[in-house]
């Protein structure tokens, strides 16, 4: 096989100049090429330097910055090496390195530990350098501890390898494909607001936020959305610091980027500052990625910092690259180190010396190798219990008491206009109108709270739920946002990670399934692999469920939940009376801001306006506003005729609504007596609530207007048949599994009323077995 050259006076070792090696152990290979290229290069000697001198006339770097800097490329390297040594052995759990990528280093020291980075799985330099800014931390170990999934890592508890700090302030991600961009660019645009409300990391008022990913990834459509999001915010002049910095190897897994590509998508991007450096060159980037860093400070706009680099050693530890590479392809990469490069430059500038050089890299593989002898020692997670307590913290009584602590009596009087127009003074209202009440009360309590989203400013909403928020509490604290539901939702990530209090709007269920990864592989596994440090709370409301009279269509009628229900920890509730939505907002709101919790408020549309129940202007649903202090608990339902024996109709939203009438009809008609049960908190269900009032009557019957397959009906059946057998009667009632139709057809495939006296009957009449 022909030697591949290498730039400057080093020759690459070969394959073939290494019989001793497996050829198809690479990451032995580069680390033998390293020692071989370092120990026998040609290059002369140059006398030492002090580490205050600049490294060379014109760069702001000194000798003793490139020696830490090479250093924190060699922990990379080692760590990388050792992960797949680890792997090997059964005692390492992840193998996708930082290889290639050992450049970023700089731009670990060139920003600050303050400037919060959200950051991708090829980071390993860039957190080397950046934990010299915070004394204390032992890196190496801490790294090494998560390859080893050990209970002792520091940051996700052995739940995943995961690039995260608290002290760092690196929030944890695990292998993401871009779903970080759109909560990064959140963050970045509540930054402004969280220093005025002091909630930020420091009192620097041009800290940035960093958000690194690969060349593949800026293909991706959720990263697209984030450099639009960024774009259109800048557009109109609101602050956006944010550094896309975008590590560009060429190739996602196999894929090459077609040569030029992220250049002709980024550089003309309107909004975003593009900067191109080589990233395997620390002297000739150090200059550009400051002026970027410096230029995202300054202007506090979007920076695209395109930073070229290599990728060595494949994807990851289990990728066969010669699959689609050649040797000779392998080995002109590998002939592109960066170690190799800044070795180069340590040598020829006098900083270093083959020795020296040699000297550090084997003590910093002793340092990794203590590490990960340690490492591997350690306890593992034993328990699921372990595994999933920081899924969804739940402090119930602190919770409740949070629910109840009331807003600031003078603001209320101020916002509301009077003592006299408090709301809770007012005459009983439909649930848009209280709704409408209970934020404005929450907009007052909580200071850090915002609301946004598509048309909630000015118009307040399609349904003038938010109606005069916008003039009672001004732009700052409810605005709209572009028409897209990751960005909708990614700044309520963002915001989150800032101390905010987000109440993002999707403005349909439907909609919601447009971005259901950013609740789902984002906002609802934060705390769950940090070990509970880091919270993005939020209570996401949205417009659902079907029933809309005069207009709808699937779109404007979705009915499934299932999406919402996947996703681990994720609280789900949906309120069908307005005093009910009121109580329960406030302890939604309590359980973002006690416990970081992630919450859906479901809010069904049908019944925004309903007034009535039974006859045609009796009123009777509407509600007197409850006063400041009154709470729902989580899992707290409402039954009602308590007394009645002979059925049960465990339902919610607008099912209960339904079921209050089909209940009289059943009593009036057939003379069965029913017990309504509206259980309001969808997820987690309230398990033993549910079968008290199964058990109650020996007959059930769920009614649920989601779809048959992936309804909830599904988990409460099998909650009653699992722990209450043969002994009760339970039957579902259920849309059926198809998209909603427009108009009048609508009703032919959503449960009406008549569906639940028909059931019911059945019910009834059906013996236990």
């Amino acid at each position: 096989m022909p030697a591949v050259a290498a730039r400057g006076s080093f020759r690459m070792t070969t394959f073939a100049a290494q019989p001793a090696l497996n050829r198809f152990n690479r990451a032995a290979i580069v680390d033998a090429n390293f020692v071989a290229l370092v120990r026998d290069g040609s290059l002369p000697v140059m006398p030492p330097r002090p580490d205050h001198e600049t490294v060379r006339d014109g760069v702001e770097l000194t000798c003793g910055d490139l020696v830490e800097l090479f250093e924190s490329q060699m922990i990379a390297r080692h760590q990388d090496i050792a992960s797949r040594q680890m792997r090997a052995r059964g005692t390492g759990f992840y193998t996708i390195g930082s290889t290639g990528h050992e450049g970023n280093a700089l731009v670990g020291r060139l920003t600050r530990h303050t400037d919060m980075a959200f950051l991708h799985y090829r980071s390993g330099a860039f957190l080397a350098e950046r934990a010299r800014q915070v004394p204390g931390l032992d890196f190496i170990r801490d790294t090494m501890l998560s390859f080893a999934a050990s209970a002792e890592d520091p940051i996700s508890g052995g739940r995943h390898k995961v690039w995260g700090s608290v002290e760092m302030h690196v929030p944890p991600q695990t292998s993401t494909i871009a779903s970080h961009l759109p909560k990064a660019v959140g963050a970045a645009l509540a930054l402004g607001r969280a220093k005025k409300l002091g909630l930020a990391a420091s009192p620097a008022a041009d800290d940035i936020v960093i958000c690194s990913f690969g060349d593949a990834s800026v293909n991706h459509a959720v990263a697209q959305t984030a450099f639009n999001s960024a774009a259109w915010a800048t557009h109109q002049n609101i602050p956006v610091p944010i550094l896309f910095l975008c590590e560009d190897n060429g190739i996602g897994i196999s894929v090459h980027t077609p040569p030029g590509w992220v250049e002709a998508s980024m550089s003309c991007r309107p909004g975003i500052h593009y900067y191109l450096t080589n990233g395997l060159d620390i002297l000739q980037s150090c200059s550009v990625v400051k002026e970027a860093v410096s230029d995202c400070r300054r202007r506090r706009r979007p920076v695209f910092l395109h930073f070229k680099t290599v990728r060595l050693l494949g994807h990851a530890g289990s990728d066969p690259e010669m699959e689609y590479h050649t040797w000779e392809e392998i080995e002109a990469a590998e002939a592109r180190d960066p170690l190799l490069a800044t070795a180069r430059l340590a040598i020829e500038n006098g900083v270093m010396s083959p020795a020296q050089i040699l000297e550090m890299y084997e003590t910093v593989r002793q340092r990794v190798a203590q590490a990960v002898a340690y490492a591997e020692k350690t306890p593992k997670l034993t328990s699921a219990a372990t595994i999933v307590a920081p899924l969804a913290p739940c402090f119930p009584d602190k919770v409740m008491s949070e629910a109840a602590r009331k807003p600031a009596h003078e603001d209320r009087v101020r916002v509301f206009g009077g003592e006299d127009q408090l709301p809770e003074k007012s005459a009983p209202k439909h649930m848009a109108t209280l709704i409408n009440a209970g934020l404005a009360d929450t907009l007052i309590k909580y200071p850090q709270s915002m609301i946004f989203g598509e048309d909630v400013a000015k118009k307040g909403g399609v349904y003038y739920v938010t109606a005069g928020l916008y003039h009672k509490f001004g732009a700052a604290r409810v605005f709209n946002t572009l028409l897209d539901e990751t960005t909708i939702l990614g700044m309520a990530i963002g915001a989150g990670h800032m101390g905010m209090l987000p109440i993002p709007e999707i403005q349909y269920l439907a909609y919601y399934h447009n971005a259901e990864d950013q609740i789902r592989g984002e906002a609802a596994s934060l705390q769950f692999f940090s070990k509970d440090q880091y919270r993005n709370p939020m209570v996401i409301r949205i417009n659902s469920w079907g029933y809309q009279k005069g207009f709808g269509g699937h779109f404007h009628n979705d009915n499934s939940i299932a999406a919402l229900r996947d996703v681990p920890g994720l609280v789900i509730c949906t309120p069908a009376r307005g005093d009910d939505a009121v109580r329960m907002m406030r302890t939604c709101m309590a359980l973002a801001h006690v416990d970081g919790r992630v919450v859906a408020f479901l809010e069904p549309i049908a019944l925004y306006m309903t007034k009535d129940l039974y006859e045609e202007k009796d009123g009777q649903w509407q509600f007197p506003y409850p006063p400041p202090g009154e709470a729902i608990a989580l899992g707290e339902g409402r039954v009602y005729d308590p007394d009645a024996g002979d059925l049960t109709l465990l339902t919610f939203a607008n099912g209960l609504h339904m079921s209050l009438r089909a209940a009289r009809v059943l009593r009036d008609l057939h003379g069965v007596r029913a017990r309504v049960v509206d259980l309001r908190w969808l997820n987690p269900l309230n398990e033993a609530f549910i079968l008290e009032q199964a058990g109650a009557t020996g007959k059930t019957l769920v009614v649920d207007e989601s779809r048959r397959t992936g309804g909830l009906g599904e988990a409460i059946l099998a909650l009653i048949h699992e722990n209450l057998g043969g002994s009760v009667v339970a039957r579902r009632l259920n849309a059926l599994d198809t998209f909603i139709p427009l108009g009048a057809a609508a009703n032919l495939v959503i449960p009406q009323e008549a569906d639940v006296v028909r059931c019911a009957l059945d019910v009834v009449r059906a013996k236990q077995s």
